[in-house]
């Protein structure tokens, strides 16, 4: 293939994990299995929330809007990963890298506004419990949800729109089990300092607000916790935002670990820790949400008598 524009190129090769044949049958188990948890865990909690009407309270909505965005984030890499093993084919087309690319880094920036979004709803809990339902109402609660889609996906469109401009070389080869917006990046021939820059610039201003979102938040709530006198009603406020904690650690950690092995130029290195960030991560969640919490156990079992009964 020769060099050329987007509008020559056919198809990229996505090398995957492991280049060795005999473990390709063992990670499309392993992968299809913890998909298979992510999805069926993930809807399990929408369709608990959506049931159950003591769930339709803020916190709750924004983590039915968690979950959403977690089947999408996952299904948009693992299925067709899970092709290309079961086929014996690393081919993926420049139109479906683009896709790919694009809802990945969109339904990967939505996870990360509405942990945002969540800690804030943690903050107006803890700290001012008794303007609640008054500050936390339904119209607030739609407009936050409506900006974190809006900004994730114009972050996305952008990214995609900047790939376009980009003039590819003869291998395009990706060392990873998906369309990664540096790995693809790094696959051009032409000048790529615009496209480095507007990632950096980026990540940089969104990575900046939904971190001081967050800190802002927890900074509050852990003042707010420590000035309470006994002990059970620390951990009682405690309790009401332990989960969305493990998640938020949980999921920049993982992203801390892609970030570091990314810049250590390790290409195998970075996808094996994309895995936590994009398939770990999501499995946890609802797991996370459910073990410690009385409400989605209740209503998770309200969801399968309700089957049970019907059947």
């Amino acid at each position: 293939m020769e060099p050329g524009n987007q509008s020559t190129i056919l198809e990229f090769i996505l090398l995957g994990l492991s280049e060795e044949e005999e473990l390709k049958p063992l990670l499309f188990w392993v992968f299809l299995s913890m998909y298979l948890v992510t999805f069926i865990g993930n809807l399990l909690i929408i369709l608990a929330i959506i049931t159950d009407y003591h769930l339709h309270t803020p916190m709750y909505f924004f983590l039915s809007n968690l979950s959403f965005a977690d089947i999408c984030f996952t299904s948009t890499t693992i299925p067709k990963m899970l092709v290309n093993i079961q086929t014996q084919s690393k081919v993926i087309t420049y139109e479906g890298c683009l896709s790919q690319m694009y809802f990945f880094m969109l339904f990967g920036e939505l996870d990360n506004f509405l942990l945002t979004t969540m800690a804030y709803d943690r903050f107006v809990a803890i700290c001012h419990p008794l303007h609640y339902t008054v500050i936390m109402n339904h119209k607030l609660c739609t407009i936050l949800i409506l900006v974190s889609w809006l900004l994730s996906v114009l972050d996305a469109l952008l990214h995609s729109l900047m790939i376009l401009r980009l003039s590819f070389c003869i291998k395009l080869e990706i060392p990873h089990f998906f369309c990664e917006l540096n790995q693809v990046i790094q696959l051009a021939c032409s000048n790529i300092f615009l496209n480095n820059l507007v990632i950096y610039l980026a990540s940089e201003l969104l990575g900046v607000i939904s971190l001081t979102g967050i800190l802002f938040s927890y900074s509050k709530i852990v003042i707010s916790i420590l000035r309470i006198s006994s002990a059970g009603g620390r951990y009682k406020a405690f309790s009401t935002c332990g989960s969305h904690l493990s998640v938020v650690l949980l999921f920049y950690g993982t992203g801390l670990g892609v970030y570091f092995s990314s810049s250590s130029q390790n290409s195998r290195a970075s996808a094996i820790a994309s895995v936590m960030y994009t398939v770990v991560t999501p499995m946890l969640n609802p797991f996370i949400y459910s073990l410690k919490n009385k409400d989605i156990k209740q209503a998770l079992v309200n969801v399968f008598r309700t089957k049970t009964v019907s059947t």
